[in-house]
Parts: C-alpha cells; structure tokens; sequence
C-alpha cells in the first residue's frame, strides 16, 4: 500500500505540470484559428505553446530538484529518476530545442500521456461513492495545472515582446 501511494503522489505531482496542457492548447489553437478573429498575432503568439509547455517542464524539474537538494549526489539522482513518469515529465524540457518547438503537435502527443491518467481515474473512480475524493483531487490539480500553463503562457508572451522590443530598438540605433 505504501509504494501505491507514492506512485499515486508521483503521478498527482506530475499532473499538476502537465495535465491541463491538453485543453489550454486546445482553447488557444481554437481561438487562434477562428476566422472571426483572422488576426495574425494571436497565430504567432498560438506558436509559442511549446514554449510555455517547455517552462512547465523547467518548473517541473525544478520541484525535483528541490527534493535532492540537501543530498544531491549521483545515487539520489538516480534514485528520484528511477520512474518512468518522472523521465517522461522531464522530456518536456525538449521543447526548448528549436527542432521540438517548431512541431506544436509534439507538446500536444507529450501532455497526452499525462492527460490519460486523468482519464483514467474519472472512469475507474466514477462508478463508486467511496472514491469521490479520487475524483475531487483530480479535478483540483486540472485547475491548477490549467493555471499554470495559463501563466506560463502569459510569462512567455511577455519575454516573446520584451525581446522583439530589444531588438527592434537596438535596429533602430544602428
């Protein structure tokens, strides 16, 4: 029972990076393509979703990281990334790789994974009452975890214009 929990805790921890990916990937790309808007900029900004993917994953790697700081040596490395989840988690960090960021449906494929565990749990917990709080964590981390891609959405749209300003005012002093 004991190795169940922390599996479960390892994979709640998980989803709470990358699990509400899914559906804010979906929401942007939607609003982006919608021909109502026709707006180029929201299509340029749809493009910089791997970007905020790849940060989750670099906040996901720092929580790990946080566990082996007191005693970060090669065993406790390599004993934190023993999980498979853990290792798919921190492929995340691909995504900052120019190859990996041009292909958007990649991010989307990754979370995917993720996203199934969240599927799983509604359908194996949804049939009993005494597995209602299953579903009520569940449903708080996919909040979470849309905020999260949200926000760093939001922080990478910031540096996105903060550095096409730079470059734009070092174009024009030369």
């Amino acid at each position: 029972m004991g190795n169940d929990l922390f599996l479960y805790l390892e994979r709640l921890e998980l989803m709470v990076f990358f699990v509400g990916y899914p559906l804010f990937f979906t929401l942007v790309r939607v609003i982006a393509g919608s021909k109502s808007h026709g707006n180029s900029t929201l299509t340029k900004l749809a493009k910089l979703l791997p970007l905020a993917y790849a940060l989750c994953g670099t906040l996901y790697l720092g929580s790990q990281l946080k566990y082996l700081w007191p005693h970060l040596s090669s065993e406790s490395i390599s004993s934190n990334f023993s999980s498979w989840l853990k290792c798919w988690g921190l492929l995340a960090l691909l995504f900052w790789i120019p190859w990996f960021y041009r292909r958007p449906i990649l991010s989307l494929l990754h979370s995917l994974v993720i996203f199934f565990f969240l599927l799983k749990d509604l359908f194996l917990h949804s049939t009993s009452s005494a597995n209602k709080e299953v579903i009520q964590n569940d449903m708080k981390i996919f909040t979470d975890s849309l905020l999260l891609n949200c926000f760093s959405f939001l922080v990478v749209i910031m540096f996105y214009y903060f550095y096409h300003f730079l470059t734009r005012k070092r174009k024009a002093t030369n």
